[in-house]
């Protein structure tokens, strides 16, 4: 009765919440009235980019949406992100529908670009859309990186590190390796 009654007033609260967040993203923030985001959470404008979220999608403590620049993520239906997940987005963040995110998943369309001639003062980012298809489960604590599309009914497992192309229907686990390389200024 207890779970019901706080998952009641956790959609109460975040339709409040959100609706206050419409009066001044009225454009570039979408979502649909029965969604659950814990108190905990924060939703960020940094520029004119866009938040568009699906049916029923679910956020645990302390989990970040951002948004920079024309930055867009799109989160469809029934979605759920667990403890302490980021998404930031300076160009484009698809989540396909049913998504599942472990605690502390990261997710980064951009990367400084450290090789810019006043290094990473300089603020420049180099940035590629992510895709994460439906029905995907991102073990805790991954992290994806720019330009990395994730198929349908994939498994990431916990940890990982990933960035690239992987097909439907696909497991996705790294050795635990260190290697190490010079880095080169030159371009």
């Amino acid at each position: 009765m207890k779970r019901h009654f706080n998952n009641v007033v956790s959609v109460l609260y975040t339709l409040i919440k959100f609706t206050i967040l419409k009066v001044f993203h009225w454009r570039t923030f979408k979502f649909h009235y029965i969604e659950r985001f814990s108190p905990n959470t924060d939703i960020y404008f940094l520029g004119k980019g866009t938040i568009t979220l699906g049916r029923n999608v679910r956020a645990h403590s302390h989990v970040k949406l951002r948004v920079v620049g024309n930055g867009v993520i799109i989160i469809e239906d029934n979605a759920s992100m667990n403890y302490g997940c980021m998404v930031t987005s300076r160009e484009y963040i698809f989540i396909g529908k049913g998504v599942e995110f472990g605690p502390n998943v990261l997710i980064y369309d951009h990367d400084h670009d450290f090789r810019n001639s006043g290094g990473l003062k300089a603020n420049k980012y180099k940035s590629a859309p992510i895709e994460i298809g439906s029905n995907t489960w991102i073990g805790a604590n991954t992290i994806i990186l720019k330009g990395t599309k994730i198929g349908s009914n994939c498994v990431v497992g916990a940890g990982c590190v990933i960035s690239g192309e992987f097909p439907d229907n696909t497991l996705i686990v790294q050795k635990r390796t260190t290697t190490t390389k010079q880095i080169s200024l030159d371009n």
